[in-house]
């Protein structure tokens, strides 16, 4: 009981967490031992939209054939119970050719609701809808003028959660968790439709990957570090999501993710890697900055084939470096920097030269080029 009100008063306070030790942390990984994954229906991509502490979001990050990358997302958080803040973030990278700046629009949006099925969000000038059929999206925004959206994003494969429910538990007593965290993926969908900037409009025909996410908790105190891949190639698709839990979890591992073939799910779980192989410190903050990154997956076909996948290359030149307090609410702001010690930072990344994805399926092997957009994130220690 005593732990429980300690976790409260951090929930409210914004103060550190003590000690729980990995035990207090129940991972996806557990149930994927028996249920790698499990497709996904209607109900799982209903906005949850917590009366509680809680961080979430339906994220489409974007590969245009014509070279642009970009982001559309929409951000439900609230702190403690006491106040609920939506923002509509659009993000475009423009090719290295046209040596533009990143495009970044953030913008509060009013006069929030959900669909009756809680499947579609609304906002003044914001909507984003899951059709009847269960296999696109539109996106549409006019929230700021300098990046106007207008998207239907459709999959080509069934959408999937890690283990049975997707989630990750955090507590001591395993039957009244306190936390929670997941991420469902739609890894590999077609993008038709356009963003409109200041300099026109911009074709995002395309690929894409959608991922609704629920951190049931306060952001730094589910996870310290997190990595992200999206690889798009002509066939296959590699997607994986990695966090890494404060100390006060153990600095436990949790990383889902899987190997898609056009409209197949090859196989995917929760026993992945992800290894920064050479890193170089950010003088500003001090955070090790990836220069290389080799990404694993590992699991088993339906047919119950060993199977594998690898993608390892140096990153470039970072594409953008996020300070992420200059960007969140005023009043999530002041809760998280009474934490000691965040400082959160996301590197994010796509090398310019086409990438290789090195698939192995029983004794068969295949590799693909194609695009990487890689995010590495810094929070606390």
């Amino acid at each position: 009981m005593f732990k429980w009100a300690q976790q409260q008063l951090a929930n409210v306070a914004g103060t550190a967490e003590p000690i729980y030790g990995p035990e207090a942390i129940q991972s996806v990984a557990k149930q994927a031992e028996e249920t790698p994954y499990t497709e996904l229906t209607r109900d799982d991509l209903k906005w949850a939209a917590m009366n509680s502490t809680n961080v979430e979001t339906q994220t489409f990050h974007l590969m245009a054939d014509s070279g642009h990358l970009g982001l559309a997302q929409v951000i439900y958080s609230n702190v403690a119970g006491i106040r609920t803040t939506c923002q509509f973030n659009t993000k475009i990278f423009y090719p290295k050719s046209e040596n533009k700046p990143v495009l970044f629009s953030t913008d509060q949006l009013n006069d929030v609701e959900f669909s009756e099925d809680k499947t579609g969000f609304y906002a003044e000038n914001c909507a984003l809808e899951l059709s009847e059929d269960m296999k696109s999206y539109t996106i549409k925004s006019m929230t700021n003028q300098k990046s106007i959206v207008n998207l239907t994003i459709t999959r080509e494969t069934p959408g999937f959660k890690v283990g049975k429910d997707g989630n990750t538990y955090f507590g001591t007593d395993p039957a009244a968790p306190w936390g929670t965290m997941r991420h469902f993926f739609w890894p590999r969908c077609t993008m038709e439709g356009s963003i409109v900037t200041e300099d026109g409009p911009i074709d995002f025909k395309g690929k894409a990957m959608f991922i609704h996410a629920l951190q049931g908790m306060k952001p730094h105190h589910a996870a310290a570090k997190w990595n992200f891949a999206d690889f798009q190639g002509p066939n296959y698709t590699a997607a994986l999501m990695e966090y890494t839990t404060p100390p006060s979890y153990g600095s436990t591992k949790v990383n889902v993710g899987g190997i898609i073939k056009n409209g197949e799910i090859i196989f995917a779980g929760a026993t992945n890697a992800v290894t920064h192989t050479s890193v170089k410190q950010d003088t500003d903050n001090d955070w090790p900055a990836p220069e290389s990154i080799k990404f694993e997956w590992k699991g088993k076909t339906k047919d119950g084939k060993d199977a594998t996948a690898v993608l390892e290359c140096e990153m470039e030149e970072r594409r953008d470096r996020i300070d992420v307090m200059e960007h969140v609410p005023g009043f999530v702001k002041s809760i998280v920097a009474s934490a000691a010690g965040t400082k959160p930072y996301i590197y994010q990344y796509s090398p310019s030269k086409p990438v290789t994805l090195k698939i192995k399926i029983g004794d068969e092997e295949v590799s693909e080029e194609g695009t990487l957009f890689s995010e590495a994130t810094f929070i606390c220690d």
